[in-house]
């Protein structure tokens, strides 16, 4: 099997630049396997449905309620969408303001870094969706490290045999976010940045001294997040069994090679971010009706595709990079599951 870089020559960008390579290659990979792509859209669209029809059915009868509910529908009417959010419950609550453009992406962003939380019936459809996530995960990577077609029948097989191993390994890598977010987070936005800024008045030193703290709390979450993505990965290419070992075995790998390592991961977050950018130029306009309504929602679910695509991307540049390090770039440790045979081939073959 041919290599990108192979396919691509051995030119000099290759030579000094080793991170292009397996990002090429990942690229190559989940370019390859357009089933799995399709099937992560399936699974996150056949998620988003049902709570999107809940929800809509929830603020048609809020509105009808409503004296002027054609304010609401026609554009945005903040006072009357606060007056709304003021008497939402339960899944209500989740249609703030920030749902709309790339007002969601940063929202996020700053839930995640302040530590935040977030509706509880958010916090089980979004746990829901990570564990069945986690379950696919494990065919997934099967399927960029074999880097051939493994039919139903194989990546279900690979689902099978992994998922319950990423599952305890999801469990582990929960409770060393939690340990970073309500430990660590709390220390450093707590006491470290207070005593930092006690006797500091001035505006300038006081923002470099908050970007200085979110740059350390960004380093350690990236720094759980690449060890907990080459442990699944090992975890899958090499069969392993104990997932504590996978995670060791992770952590020695990216420290070996920590320069690549983290290069690739702040190109793929890059490439990620650029997605994500884009979703201000592809957000649905706030009044939409007729044929501009289904080009909207086309244009929503290309960004959707798009977005899983770079996710993935994560999974396949880290493959293809473990692989042309430790290992060859067919290279799978558990063998490939092939469906058995039908009684009628034996007989046959018996005739024969």
């Amino acid at each position: 099997m041919k290599s990108v870089q192979t396919l691509y020559g051995n030119s000099r960008l290759f030579r000094v630049m080793p991170i292009v390579t397996p990002l090429l290659d990942g690229l190559h990979r989940v370019f390859r396997a357009p089933v799995v792509l399709a099937g992560a859209t399936i699974l996150t669209t056949g998620l988003a449905l049902p709570l999107g029809t809940l929800l809509h059915g929830q603020l048609q009868i809020d509105l009808l309620e409503s004296i002027v509910p054609s304010a609401m529908t026609a554009g945005v009417a903040r006072d009357l969408w606060q007056q709304f959010l003021g008497q939402a419950i339960g899944l209500e609550r989740s249609f703030t303001t920030s749902v709309i453009g790339f007002a969601a992406v940063l929202t996020n962003f700053m839930t995640l870094f302040s530590g935040g939380g977030r509706e509880l019936v958010m916090v089980t459809v979004v746990a829901f969706y990570l564990s069945i996530w986690t379950l696919l995960s494990g065919g997934m990577i099967d399927r960029y490290a074999r880097n051939r077609p493994t039919r139903s029948a194989g990546f279900f097989a690979a689902c099978g045999l992994y998922g319950s191993r990423l599952l305890r390994l999801s469990l582990i890598a929960g409770l060393a976010y939690s340990v970073l977010f309500s430990l660590i987070h709390g220390w450093l936005f707590g006491g470290l940045y207070e005593w930092m800024t006690r006797n500091v008045t001035a505006d300038r030193p006081l923002f470099a001294i908050e970007v200085a703290v979110y740059l350390v709390f960004g380093l350690l979450l990236m720094t759980v997040s690449l060890v907990f993505d080459y442990a699944r990965v090992r975890a899958v290419v090499e069969d392993r069994r104990s997932m504590i070992g996978a995670l060791l075995a992770g952590g020695r790998f990216i420290r070996r090679r920590v320069g690549v390592c983290v290069g690739l991961y702040a190109a793929n977050g890059l490439v990620l971010l650029l997605v994500l950018a884009l979703s201000e130029f592809m957000a649905p306009p706030t009044e939409t009706a007729g044929r501009s309504m289904w080009i909207t929602f086309f244009i929503s679910q290309t960004y959707l595709v798009v977005r899983l695509a770079s996710k993935l991307l994560f999974y396949a540049t880290e493959t293809a990079y473990f692989q042309s390090q430790l290992a060859h770039a067919s290279y799978v440790a558990a063998p490939a599951p092939v469906w058995p045979e039908s009684p009628s081939a034996e007989a046959l073959r018996r005739l024969g």
